[in-house]
């Protein structure tokens, strides 16, 4: 059912609650934004707590993150140059999550790439999931770093930062961030145990082949990790 312009906005703020109540963003950490039918875009204002975003607070911004409508003192974050360059590599994405969920975060400081393929739900859902270059936050160096990744993912690892999940619409790219946080303390849990135990390609091929039959959307980056032949 499509969203009426104020229910969107009320679905972003809800996603900006839960992103907060499950610890996924401190202070004034991360931010979301959700691109609209005419190409511009609705972000969530810089300097506010997650946990504070209420929907006339959210800044109605152009493809230039220039401010279209935006309640007085509120404007986007100087991380939106990241959101409009994932909007600008792929058609297909609707909106975009920064956030810093713990356990994904510290394979990020650690510079550790998700990228076994061992847990079912992951593999369908996203694959392998590489740590990008280090950038500056609210430069270009964070946008150019993640670009030569977005053609195949949709969450990455941002290096010494956190994490960005894409979708075609908000909901989407939060369940995509949910996947990948229990997909890090899964993958830690068994690394305390010993080590994960890989699925076969033979039966990756077949979660793979299932994705549309599950109407997942999105791109997969297939056998990142595995040379031809495996």
């Amino acid at each position: 059912m499509e969203l009426s312009y104020m229910e969107l906005r009320e679905q972003i703020c809800d996603v900006c609650h839960k992103m907060w109540q499950l610890g996924w963003v401190a202070a004034n950490d991360g931010n979301v934004s959700v691109k609209l039918e005419d190409g511009t875009f609705l972000a969530t204002p810089t300097g506010m707590s997650k946990s504070f975003i209420t929907p006339e607070k959210l800044v109605h911004i152009d493809k230039d993150a220039n401010i279209l409508e935006a309640a007085e003192g509120c404007r986007p974050s100087s991380e939106i140059k990241m959101h409009l360059r994932c909007y600008a590599e792929r058609e297909d994405v609707g909106a975009v999550l920064h956030a810093h969920p713990p356990v994904a975060t510290g394979y990020a400081v650690a510079n550790k790439a998700l990228d076994e393929y061992s847990m079912i739900e992951t593999v369908i859902a996203l694959g392998s999931i590489p740590v990008t270059p280090y950038g500056t936050p609210s430069t270009y160096e964070v946008p150019d770093s993640i670009a030569p990744y977005l053609g195949e993912h949709d969450a990455v690892l941002l290096q010494n930062h956190g994490a960005l999940t894409v979708g075609a619409d908000v909901i989407t790219a939060y369940y995509r961030m949910e996947t990948l946080e229990l997909f890090a303390k899964i993958s830690l849990n068994a690394h305390l145990l010993g080590g994960a135990q890989e699925i076969s390609r033979e039966n990756i091929d077949r979660l793979i082949s299932m994705r549309e039959g599950y109407k997942v959307t999105g791109r997969h980056p297939g056998y990142k990790k595995y040379p031809e032949g495996c």
